[in-house]
Parts: C-alpha cells; sequence; structure tokens
C-alpha cells in the first residue's frame, strides 16, 4: 500500500471518520480530507500531521507504508510484554513452520507471483514479532529473577 492511501483510509476509518478525527487534529473535516486526498494537490498531509493522526487513531497504517516502501517491517517495541519465555519459544516455532509453509506453497510451480511475495513477507514479519516476543519473554523472566544470597533458601 502506498503511503496516500494509507492516510486516506486512516482518516476514513477511524470511527466517524474525518468529521470526527479532525477536531482532535486541531483542524476542519474538510482540510483534513483535502490533505489525504491524492487529487489535491493545495492541502497536503505533513510530517506532523501524519505523526498526529497516527497517535490519536492509534492507526499506524502510515508507517508501516512508509517502512515497507524502503524494505523495512515494524514491530511494537512492547511485543510480547510479560509473554512467558516457553511460550514465547514455541510461538516462534508455530511462526517459522507457518513461514515455511508459505514459502513451499508458493515454490510448487517454481515461481512466486507478487501475491506469493506479499504473503511470504507477512509470515516473515509474523515470525519477526514472534522473535521480539522471545526477547521479551527472557527480560521478563530476568526482572522478575532475584538472586538469592549464598546459604539461604
Amino acid at each position: 500500500m502506498n503511503v496516500q492511501d494509507a492516510a486516506y483510509r486512516t482518516v476514513h476509518n477511524y470511527p466517524g471518520g474525518s468529521e470526527s478525527l479532525a477536531p482532535r487534529m486541531d483542524m476542519s473535516a474538510a482540510v483534513l480530507r483535502g490533505k489525504v486526498n491524492k487529487n489535491n494537490d493545495r492541502n497536503v498531509l505533513s510530517l506532523d500531521d501524519a505523526d498526529l493522526m497516527m497517535g490519536v487513531s492509534n492507526d499506524f497504517q502510515i508507517l508501516h507504508a512508509l517502512a515497507a516502501n524502503h524494505g523495512f517491517g515494524l514491530h511494537p517495541l512492547d511485543a510480547g510484554n510479560g509473554l512467558d519465555i516457553t511460550t514465547a519459544l514455541l510461538g516462534a516455532a508455530v511462526a517459522k513452520g507457518d513461514l515455511a509453509g508459505v514459502i513451499a506453497r508458493a515454490l510448487e510451480d517454481n515461481l512466486i507471483t507478487p501475491n506469493e511475495l506479499a504473503d511470504i513477507g507477512r509470515a516473515c514479519a509474523a515470525l519477526q514479532a514472534k522473535v521480539i516476543s522471545i526477547a521479551k519473554g527472557a527480560a521478563s523472566r530476568a526482572a522478575s529473577s532475584v538472586p538469592q544470597p549464598e546459604g539461604r533458601l
């Protein structure tokens, strides 16, 4: 998805659309609609507008579109917070198997179509998120592990 489409969807998917989101961004609904209309070159969505829109709407399509356009994938830093390390590791193993299945299906005809490439990308992102949750699970375990002084039970 391109960034302009992501901005448009962010506004129009927000409950109440531009009429509800715009006041929270301190602008009129008409101006906000103009900023996300790719056929309008007068009002342009600034980076500050996009940042505020994501923060208010809690919709990060714009950020993901920017990252994808430049070959990156994003995951929240709090992914897997408080998750048990064993559960996280097993989840990553399942995601790795899912990725292998997606790749195997894509290679059945020795071609990778654009849709199959997108499926592989999503499966890779899901696996990456699960691997991040392993680190978070380890951090959670480390925080709850209090060393006992020697000679004490």
